[in-house]
């Protein structure tokens, strides 16, 4: 163990030395500087000095005590993975127009009820805020508001406040006073962010920030931002569409394939419970290039309509995807000409999710392919028919999570042929349904030309 060293420190103006001199050279004064140990240093000037932290075995931590908090939101509860849980930090970012404030004011409108709550604006006056929840025909009597942008502010209201819940709209606005950048800055968010997450661990109280996203649709600012909070969530939809998605990018207490959906109205967002087919309005007679698409998100199928057009080229081919990966189109095409013998390559190409629906899993390949084919060819696929599969480079369809569930659905919703990979094939086919299995990519395109 390192020796201590001796310091020498003057009574009067309290500087130091590390040797012993009879006057001190700051204040000048003689004969008072006295002996003292310094206190023991390991080698880095920054290693820790005072005592161990405490600690204890993970069985000895006790969470029966830990409840989460529910809102009145199904559907935000679902994303959550079972509501808030008490200290963490939960970044709500998406578009402009995409309606995070007026989901964070309806969701803490009503937990106000029930809890004590502030509602922290940097952008809007609380005048604004007012005339938005007399227009949404929210509840004012319970919720606190505050104007500011400084964090100091905000832990002080509140530290005497002592809220369950904090919202601070918006973390690009909010600043710390000591630091000369200007608000939404690295260094402010950053830092900003920081105070506001230990607060959180330290008191248990939760705190929402609403975020910015940038043009590409990902979150404005560091992104040492998504490593600190606990649960980022993204509200996706058109500004102008009626429908908007909740999908959790981050969650650590819960799982991050949960889809919460709302509607745009006039009332601000309402949450649909059972959305399956809510994505599906197709016309009476069906056209080329349409397929429809069981899909699942979380724990719960949906279903899709997945258009395509394929039109003659006027220059070198384009290829534009809606709601799908560009990239994965590409790769389809390829399989599609390599082991369905269907050379689109040379065409344009484009391909839309109805709904505006953004797809993350490859259960709707094999849609989105024969949408391709049936556009190429100018045959209309049946009304009745839905599929789901994945395909694979070698020209295979492989079996997706949630097949039962996903037939069963369907069959619900009146389609009676479905075409589902060998692997996911039922035992038993529900009453009224054919359903059609296939290894292959051609084994599908024969069962098309079967249908046609």
């Amino acid at each position: 163990m390192a020796k201590a060293k001796t310091l020498f420190t003057c009574s009067g103006c309290r500087a130091s030395y590390p040797r012993w001199q009879g006057q001190c050279s700051t204040c000048g004064e003689w004969n008072l500087v006295s002996e003292a140990a310094a206190p023991l240093l390991s080698k880095s000037a920054t290693s820790w000095t005072g005592s161990a932290p405490a600690r204890m075995k993970l069985s000895d931590v006790k969470t029966a005590d830990i409840a989460r908090i529910q809102t009145r939101s199904h559907e935000l509860n679902r994303v959550l993975g079972g509501g808030f849980v008490p200290g963490s930090v939960v970044l709500l970012g998406g578009h402009p127009g995409a309606g995070k404030s007026t989901l964070l004011l309806q969701v803490t409108s009503a937990l106000a009820a029930e809890r004590p709550v502030l509602y922290v604006s940097g952008e809007e006056s609380l005048e604004q805020i007012a005339v938005r929840a007399q227009r949404l025909g929210l509840d004012p009597a319970h919720l606190e508001l505050m104007s500011e942008t400084r964090v100091e502010g905000i832990l002080a209201a509140a530290e005497d406040m002592q809220p369950a819940v904090i919202v601070v709209d918006s973390i690009q606005v909010t600043r710390v006073a000591e630091l000369t950048a200007t608000p939404g800055s690295v260094t402010q968010v950053r830092e900003s962010a920081a105070l506001l997450t230990r607060h959180a661990k330290q008191t248990g109280q939760v705190v929402l920030m609403i975020g910015h996203v940038t043009k590409d649709g990902n979150l404005a600012g560091p992104k040492v931002l998504e490593h600190m909070i606990d649960a980022s969530l993204l509200l996706d939809g058109d500004a102008d569409g009626r429908y908007r998605t909740l999908r959790a990018v981050k969650n650590r207490f819960g799982t991050v394939n949960e889809l919460g959906i709302f509607a745009m109205t006039d009332k601000g967002l309402r949450e649909i419970r059972e959305p399956s087919a809510i994505f599906l309005d197709r016309p009476d007679e069906p056209s080329p290039g349409s397929a429809v698409s069981v899909t699942r998100e979380g724990t719960r199928p949906l279903l899709i309509e997945i258009q395509a057009l394929v039109d003659t080229a006027h220059g070198p081919p384009r290829r534009l995807a809606v709601g799908l990966d560009q990239a994965r189109l590409g790769m389809l095409l390829a399989i599609l000409h390599r082991h369905g013998n269907v050379l689109i390559g040379d065409q344009d190409v484009f391909a839309n999710v109805v709904g505006g629906v953004r797809l993350t899993e490859t259960g709707a390949d094999l849609a989105l392919v024969l949408a391709l084919v049936s556009s190429f060819r100018s045959i209309a696929l049946p009304s009745d028919l839905a599929m789901f599969g994945e395909l694979g480079l070698g020209g295979e369809v492989r079996p997706v999570p949630g097949g039962q569930e996903r037939i069963t659905e369907a069959v619900k919703h009146g389609f009676k042929r479905l075409l589902v990979p060998a692997g996911n094939a039922p035992k038993k086919a529900p009453a009224g349904a054919d359903i059609v299995p296939v290894r292959t990519l051609s084994q599908a395109l024969d069962a098309l030309a079967n249908w046609s």
